[in-house]
Formats: C-alpha cells, structure tokens, sequence
C-alpha cells in the first residue's frame, strides 16, 4: 500500500466550457488521496445519454467547464493510508457516484443511489466540500474506497465493462428488485444501450425474453444477445398476440412513447418499469393499470453493494456491453452521433489518447 501525497495533482481533460459547446483539452486538479481514497489512473470511460443531456443544460443546473463521464474503468496508482480493499495495481471502477450522507435510512440499507441528504455525483456537482466534480473524461480520478468497485473481466474485455458502471446496473438493479428469474417472461421496449444490457442480463437470469422495437431487422442481434423472440410495435396483430402475456417490462425507451401499449401486455399482477427518460410527461391511461392490478414504476441505478454484485454476475458469465472505442479527440463527433442513435450501442473512450491530445488549457 503506498502513501498518500499532500499536493493536489494537475490532470488532463476535455471539458465544456459551456453549454452546448465543444469538448476541448482543460486542466483539472484533483485533490490529494486522503486515508481513505483511492487514486485512479483512468483507462476506459463509457459516454452515457445522459452525458448529452448533461452538457447541453437540458436537465437544468450544469456547471461549467463540465467534465463528464461516469462509466470509468482505471488502475489503482495510490491510495491512502487507510485503504484496506484496494491497493496499486489493482483494476477498479467508479459509477454515477462518489459519496452520500452515509447515516440516512437509505444509506443504511445499502440503497446509496436514493440517499435522503442527496448522494454526489461523479460529475456536474458539488462535494461535500463544496468543490465541483469532474468526471471520467479526464485521466485520474480520487474516490473514496468505499464508492470504489473491483472490476474483475479479463484485460481485453475493459473497454466493454466500463458501460456496466451505468448502464448495466441501471438495468440489472430493477430486474433483480422485481425477481425476475427461471421462468419469468420479460418483455424489453427498445434495443439501445440500455436495452441491449437489458436483454442479456434477463436472458441470464433465466428468462424468455422478449424485445419490442420499431425496427424489423433488428431480429438477428437481439437474439444474438439472448431474446427468443421480437415484436414490431407497429405490428398490430403482433402486439395483439402479446397481450397479458408477459409477467415484467423494462421500458428502456428515452423518446416520448405510448407506454399504456406496454402496459396491456402484462398479466396480472405484472409491472412496466421506466428507465429511460423521455424529456416530455408520458400520458397514462387509468384502465389499462386498473383491470389487471398492474404495476408502474420506475427505477434509478443501484447502491455500491447491487453494483459490485452486477459486477460480479457480468464477469463470471463474460457480459460486456457492445461498444465501439473512441480516443478522446473524435469526443466531439462521437456525442453528435449519438444524438442520432448512430452508435452499437455505446462508446467508449480509450483514455490513453489524452497522452496525444494536446496541451490543456
């Protein structure tokens, strides 16, 4: 275990210096590890929605410059003193999160993502301090051990477990608060990359699953990742065929949607759980939930424990997500891209390619 230093460190990036503008080399400093940190150096970080919306200000309250990214894989270059789980070497990841309050009834119970006094996130935020977060955009990170995750997929596989850090726990949180398992009929709305987690995490769970998209030819991929059968929402007769058939819904759509069609393929007793996040209200109608005691619900990410467990699961059966590799000099065409959908079905910066990027400023 090596000692901590007290000098805060200068660390490359590429920030936003506003919203909606271009992502360019920026300097940041990252504070020194104290007892209980853990120092970072990053390899991977997945680009996330949510990243978008983030640094376009279209959620409200950004903070700028803006470094983003919260699907980081790394190597431990340091840590503190009092560090027990970790130690130079090892290969970690951090997700949506840094710290909460710790003392609340939900960071009692292991739910930290719902912290009563507001947990910190990995970016775009404030520390208990007061100082701004910046994220995996950049190439060092410090996080307290305790929202440090041991990631344990083989090397070559890195690139494609960083996504799990969001977008597989925000799939596989819900599926295992709701039971699903041997048995279990699962429907998944939309293939994306949140749905295609979606689908091999079911799948491995035990389900039947089955994908809903608009799209036909999208019926060799999704059952290349594990669903044994697909629906085109725009079939009517297919849908029909659904209905009262399924016993769960993911609704991983982020686009305003008719959710009530959704809703009326579920037995009784079933629920449809949102998460994606469309930026308009879904309008819901009353009898499609009243005549068969259906459920609708929502559901964030997991806590610290759910997400090393979902770590865990992924790398004993070599779940990754599909991603395509980026250097952080094509960030900028990359989030553009996925603001048209274009990507299968996330992208990932190899972090490496700061060492080439440029002077920050």
């Amino acid at each position: 275990m090596s000692a901590a230093t007290n000098d805060p460190f200068p660390t490359p990036s590429f920030a936003a210096r506003a919203a909606g503008a271009r992502l360019e080399p920026y300097r940041i400093e990252r504070r020194p590890p104290g007892r209980n940190d853990v120092a970072i150096r990053i390899r991977y970080c997945g680009i996330c929605h949510s990243d978008l919306h983030q640094l376009r200000d279209e959620w409200g309250g950004a903070i700028f410059p803006m470094v983003a990214g919260h699907e980081i894989v790394g190597t431990v270059t340091e840590t503190g003193a009092g560090v027990q789980r970790f130690q130079p070497g090892d290969t970690v990841g951090v997700g949506c999160m840094v710290d909460s309050c710790r003392t609340c009834a939900s960071c009692r119970t292991g739910f930290e993502q719902f912290c009563e006094n507001g947990s910190t996130l990995t970016y775009n935020a404030r520390d208990r301090q007061g100082n701004i977060t910046y994220g995996g955009y950049s190439g060092a990170i410090v996080v307290d051990e305790a929202f440090v995750l041991r990631v344990t997929h083989a090397n070559e596989q890195l690139a494609g477990a960083a996504p799990l850090l969001c977008a597989g726990i925000t799939t596989y949180s819900p599926l295992r608060h709701w039971n699903v398992g041997k048995g279990s009929k699962v429907g998944v709305a939309g293939l994306g990359g949140l749905g295609h987690m979606a689908i091999q995490l079911a799948h491995a769970m035990g389900a039947e699953v089955t994908l809903f998209t608009r799209s036909a030819d999208k019926a060799a991929e999704a059952g290349r990742l594990g669903a044994a059968a697909v629906v085109v929402t725009g079939d009517a007769a297919a849908m029909a065929a659904q209905q009262r058939r399924l016993d769960f819904v993911l609704d991983t759509i982020s686009a305003p949607h008719d959710v009530n069609a959704y809703l009326s393929l579920l037995r009784r007793d079933g629920t449809l759980v949102l998460v994606g996040a469309p930026n308009q209200p879904l309008p819901v109608a009353a009898f499609p939930l009243i005549l068969g005691r259906r459920a609708l619900a929502g559901s964030l990410i997991g806590g610290i424990a759910e997400t090393q467990e979902m770590l865990d699961f992924c790398a004993a059966r070599g779940i990754t997500s599909q991603v395509e590799t980026i250097r952080i000099q094509d960030v900028n065409e990359a989030l553009e891209r996925l603001a048209r959908s274009d990507v299968k079905y996330r992208f990932v910066i190899d972090m490496r390619s700061l060492e080439t990027a440029g002077e920050p400023a």
